[in-house]
């Protein structure tokens, strides 16, 4: 038989399975190969937990029948699937004796249009995470905004002590938008560190694999700085516009 890399692990750790012997229900089978890693698929099945071996070995001394539930078929690069499958159907009828008056008793899938299937209920789903996402985005952006405006006015009188004695409006924009993309940097990197441990314990809860992307946490903490700028830049403004004799008489 040939085995998986999850296999070898489990029985064997990392050590050489190759000519072992182990037991598949009560048959002895002698280890010839290991398979090539390939991981979870798309829906969190283990690729690797898996055990090849002959065919009518597995019928005649674990199975007990020579039923076949399923045949997977390869076409070559030259072939699309929509030319082989009329081919693999006829096949099957004139194997299996079916009358051209009569159904099909078995069903063939072609795997490009489960994938097609599949990247369109992705696309959707994405659309949907995006406009969640980008609600989210808008609804924080317009807290932080209320915040560095109610900030601008609470300071009114010390933007109006700076003006007076030398400062720039370029001075009083700049600190303003430093403090609210600050405030939205801290809060975006809060709801990363929150996030990864949802998922982390998701993951664990499911079995399935946790492999969180540098590239993703990168961009959503350039996210978050990029609100703080952009919701922060107009309380910064109407701080940095403010007059200096109005903002000393403020109380």
């Amino acid at each position: 038989m040939l085995i998986g890399e999850t296999v070898r692990q489990q029985f064997f750790g990392a050590g050489d399975p190759e000519g072992e012997i182990i037991r598949v229900n009560r048959t002895s089978c002698k280890i010839v190969g290991l398979l090539e890693p390939k991981g979870y698929t798309g829906f969190g099945q283990d690729q690797d937990n898996v055990v090849l071996m002959p065919l009518h070995a597995y019928q005649r001394r674990i199975a007990g029948n020579r039923d076949i539930d399923n045949i997977y078929i390869a076409a070559d690069d030259r072939t699309p699937t929509s030319e082989l499958q009329p081919r693999v159907e006829d096949i099957l009828r004139d194997a299996r004796r079916i009358t051209p008056d009569r159904e099909s008793d078995f069903a063939i899938r072609d795997m490009t249009q489960i994938a097609d299937a599949m990247a369109s209920a992705t696309t959707t789903m994405t659309g949907m995470l995006g406009a969640v996402a980008g609600v989210s985005l808008l609804v924080g952006g317009i807290g932080i905004m209320n915040i560095m405006l109610v900030s601008v006015t609470e300071r009114t009188r010390e933007i109006g002590i700076r003006l007076a004695i030398g400062a720039h409006e370029k001075h009083i924009l700049i600190q303003f938008l430093v403090e609210a993309t600050v405030l939205s940097l801290l809060g975006g990197i809060i709801g990363i560190l929150i996030g990864l441990a949802l998922a982390g314990l998701a993951a664990v809860t499911l079995t399935i694999p946790f492999a969180p992307s540098p590239a993703v946490i990168l961009l959503a903490v350039g996210f978050s700085a990029l609100i703080g700028m952009v919701f922060g830049f107009f309380p910064a403004l109407r701080g940095a516009r403010l007059d200096p004799i109005d903002a000393l008489r403020h109380e």
